[in-house]
């Protein structure tokens, strides 16, 4: 069970009001909302990034709001990507591997199969300052599966896309989340997101989740 208690907090001229919410423990919760909805705000309190007092989030009978952000052993892909341009792919997404102490050889299988199911063989030791944009977006995913998380969040993760890389990045994305069998956490205002990727929609308005749907 991933459950979150007591989402609240007062930003002075907006305020996040969810009492409890469940994300799920298989397959992708949705967070879906027009831009302002309180959407990166709640994305920044899971991750540790805001301060949410009272918060609670029991997940597996971990409660990882008490818990310190790199030991909350999220894996993470912001809008924005955020690789190291300086690396290669590779060097980018063995990154998280050192960083959660993941041994050599366990690195280099895990490399290998994310490299296959992402189909990243071609790029792999290009320097991500000059690999496209779709191949940037699965550097990042890679990475952040790489550090073997309990939960894996999204935010806007195909914003930057164009139309015909969107949609073969969210079948790519589909495909390694029920590969790896990794709970996501996706957060978009993308309509075609939700359709395609969605096994359950929690719709936020003016910081409030108003609905609830399992698909």
């Amino acid at each position: 069970m991933s459950f979150v208690e007591n989402l609240r907090r007062d930003y002075g001229d907006f305020k996040l009001d969810i009492p409890q919410w469940e994300i799920l423990d298989e397959g992708v919760t949705v967070l879906w909302g027009p831009s302002g909805s309180g959407k990166t705000s709640v994305f920044r309190i899971l991750l540790g990034l805001e301060t949410c007092p009272g918060m609670k989030w029991n997940f597996q009978g971990v409660d990882l709001a008490k818990v310190k952000t790199p030991q909350r052993h999220l894996g993470v892909v912001f809008q924005s990507l955020d690789l190291f341009p300086h690396m290669t792919a590779k060097e980018n997404i063995l990154f998280a591997a050192r960083a959660r102490k993941i041994s050599e050889e366990k690195s280099r299988n895990r490399l290998k199969e994310l490299a296959t199911i992402l189909k990243m063989e071609s790029f792999l030791e290009r320097p991500a300052s000059i690999i496209s944009g779709g191949e940037k977006q699965r550097v990042a995913i890679a990475r952040a599966i790489m550090g073997e998380p309990r939960l894996l969040l999204l935010d806007e993760p195909f914003s930057a896309l164009d139309q015909e890389l969107r949609e073969e990045s969210r079948r790519l994305v589909k495909h390694v989340i029920e590969v790896e069998k990794i709970p996501t956490l996706l957060v978009t205002h993308d309509e075609q997101d939700v359709k395609y990727l969605a096994n359950k929609v929690s719709t936020i308005r003016n910081g409030k989740i108003v609905e609830e749907k399992v698909l």
